[in-house]
């Protein structure tokens, strides 16, 4: 999956309608979610019933223009992602969990291509993540790959959550400095 960036044209052509636009956009972050619930074992049908809801608000929020970064649409995805599934774990509605002896559910659009590059991404992350310093590291693992709780992030730390934001603004920025300095020597990130 190629990252993109995102920005208000972007957001404004989605809320238009504009039809290569919200295919990427459903290609695009419905990959993303399909990876999250895969990985919190939710059966095909709840992950699809996820998804949709996610979609539907995050699409009525884009077209009531309430989304005010649109450089961070990919992390607004996440938070209403998040607060759907805790909505049907509340609810009780068709959380259902996949067997343990169940199949694998084939993803339609996986090939082994996209594996390879997924792995390879993976890899490259995992690089850039090691040639950080161990305060930064840590604190882009429990917020992005651990996804733990910004309260939780904030003691683990000892900080407060305005100076959390100061310290992930400087964490990303020498992630990007890294990964752009990986990128130049091997052609690609």
């Amino acid at each position: 999956m190629e990252f993109q960036r995102f920005d208000a044209d972007y957001l404004d052509r989605l809320a238009a309608g504009e039809r290569e636009v919200e295919e990427h956009f459903n290609d695009y972050f419905g990959q993303l979610i399909l990876i999250k619930l895969r990985a919190r074992q939710y059966s095909r049908a709840t992950i699809d019933d996820i998804r949709q809801e996610t979609f539907l608000r995050v699409l009525q929020a884009i077209r009531k223009k309430t989304v005010r970064e649109p450089e961070r649409i990919g992390a607004f995805v996440n938070a209403v992602c998040n607060n759907v599934v805790l909505e049907f774990g509340r609810s009780g509605a068709k959380l259902i969990l996949m067997e343990d002896d169940a199949p694998d559910v084939p993803d339609e659009r996986a090939d082994s291509e996209q594996e390879l590059v997924t792995r390879e991404r993976q890899a490259e992350v995992r690089a850039v993540l090691a040639e950080m310093s161990p305060k930064n590291r840590d604190l882009l693992r429990a917020i992005f790959l651990d996804e733990r709780p910004g309260e939780e992030v904030c003691r683990k730390f000892c900080v407060d959550q305005n100076y959390l934001r100061v310290l992930l603004f400087r964490a990303r920025a020498q992630f990007r400095k890294i990964a752009g300095k990986r990128s130049r020597v091997s052609g690609h990130f």
